[in-house]
């Protein structure tokens, strides 16, 4: 396993392309690049508590294919027991870092293509377990940060990916020859990539038969030769080029980092190809994925609207309401409204079942159910901070105004609290509240490992109406068919 410090210095030997603002950034700069440093931070964060004592439970595991100690983050699952683990390591660390660790949709994605690659050879009689399996042992060895590379620009929704007047809106394969595959494309939204070493691909959606060159899933390298990645702006990011209390979350950043990654005709070779063609198994691949990636967000959610609680109650108390009942009220509903959360992630975990590869998978109508409180929920939570801390966390003037020679007596004197609580740390908090409950973070909640109606589309299909109504009208005493 790596440390947190071994994991930044990896970074440095990539020959990976960034892009940023319309410029270069230097590979070499990546882990101190003011824009991306928190971003890396968190994920580092992830290496260093595997080494720590108090989370080592959590935080590792056991390699079923070697029997090595290694980061949980790069474990199959073998047991309900770790599916539970895993939701409250990221409840451990959301509480730790506030924001994104970019690390579970890599995490996901090889959960998923590992069970999916198992029934593709039982049914083809194909090899693409056993590659996956050689790919697994690298990266559990090797301690590498993976990117899940899922979602593609799409184009025109209302066409299928053959359909598009672009074949480059949706991966595809582009030539096939003896030592591997050629894939065009772009991922969009990539949460990590940037400071990851490798990327998983997978198909976006369900495919037919004429679909057939877009059913492709292989693992390439982040820098490998043709690929560009383009780093996405965030609300307020250039705050990041000033003091620290503005950032409201300068050490671990806000969310997770998220690309456009460009693939211009990128080699393959065969060995880190786990799908090419077989269209009837994209829809298994997604559908994996999705609940396993729906599973986290009552964990990781929930440990960051633990912070959102703490910032709006600490706020109360900076600004001398904490005793009132309706401030109680609020922080109570917040309360409640995380514990839902976690309490589905939980479930949906305690629910899991075992796939024909041996692996544990979650309880597919739970993790839906649990991603789709996500979407509501967490803007409750953000509008009752927002209620609780007041006008101020928008119109605060800047941490250079405040140490201004000029006007800070100013912002000093008039952006006070309660006595024996300096302005300054009124004003980290706020900021704090801030960036945690708009923009960029809001949004990742909404859309994250799938808008609503992907998750509505799941659990109408899961939760089995029909026996419902067979169920009421039996207790009505209306006659129906078994």
């Amino acid at each position: 396993m790596m440390t947190g410090q071994e994991y930044k210095d990896s970074l440095r030997k990539r020959n990976i392309i960034v892009y940023f603002k319309g410029k270069q950034i230097p590979a070499k700069e990546i882990p101190n690049n003011p824009y991306l440093r928190g971003h890396v931070n968190s994920a580092a964060l992830t290496y260093d508590l595997a080494f720590d004592p108090t989370c080592e439970e959590l935080m590792t595991a056991t390699s079923h294919l070697t029997g090595k100690k290694i980061n949980r983050f790069t474990h199959i699952h073998q047991s309900v027991d770790d599916l539970i683990k895993k939701v409250k390591m990221l409840r451990m660390i959301s509480l730790k870092t506030g924001t994104c660790y970019q690390r579970c949709v890599g995490f996901d994605a090889m959960n998923a293509t590992y069970g999916t690659t198992f029934e593709m050879d039982q049914k083809y009689g194909t090899h693409y377990h056993e590659r996956f399996k050689k790919f697994l042992e690298y990266i559990q060895n090797t301690d590498f940060m993976l990117a899940g590379a899922m979602t593609d620009p799409k184009g025109d929704r209302s066409k299928r990916p053959s359909q598009q007047s672009d074949p480059d809106l949706f991966v595809h394969v582009v030539e096939k020859n003896d030592k591997g595959i050629i894939i065009r494309g772009a991922k969009a939204h990539m949460t990590g990539m940037v400071n990851s070493h490798e990327m998983l691909i997978m198909p976006t959606m369900s495919l037919k038969p004429e679909d057939k060159d877009y059913a492709v899933c292989c693992a390439l390298p982040v820098d490998a030769p043709g690929v560009i990645h383009i780093f996405g702006r965030q609300s307020n990011d250039d705050r990041k080029l000033e003091g620290d209390i503005d950032q409201g979350n300068a050490k671990y950043g806000v969310v997770g980092g998220e690309c456009l990654t460009v693939l211009n005709n990128v080699f393959v070779p065969w060995e880190r190809v786990f799908m090419c063609g077989e269209t009837d198994f994209a829809g298994m691949l997604v559908t994996r994925f999705a609940s396993y990636h729906r599973q986290n967000y009552g964990g990781c959610k929930g440990g960051v609207s633990d912070i959102v609680i703490g910032a709006a109650a600490a706020i109360a108390d900076m600004n001398g309401y904490a005793k009132a009942n309706h401030i109680k009220s609020k922080i109570n509903e917040m309360i409640h409204l995380t514990e839902t959360l976690y309490a589905c992630s939980i479930a949906c975990s305690a629910e899991g079942v075992q796939l024909p590869s041996g692996q544990y998978f979650v309880n597919m109508l739970l993790a839906n159910v649990g991603k789709h409180n996500v979407t509501r929920y967490i803007y409750e939570i953000d509008r009752l901070a927002h209620d609780i801390a007041g006008g101020f966390i928008a119109t605060l003037p800047s941490q250079a105004d405040l140490e201004s020679p000029e006007v800070g007596k100013y912002v000093e004197k008039y952006f006070k609290g309660v006595d024996g609580v300096s302005t300054a740390d009124r004003m980290r908090v706020a900021r704090l509240i801030e960036v945690m409950t708009g923009g960029t973070a809001l949004a990742e909640s909404m859309h994250g490992a799938g808008s609503p109606q992907a998750q509505e589309v799941m659990y109408s299909k899961l939760a089995n109406l029909e026996a419902k109504k067979k169920a009421a009208l039996k207790i009505a005493g209306v006659k129906v068919e078994d």
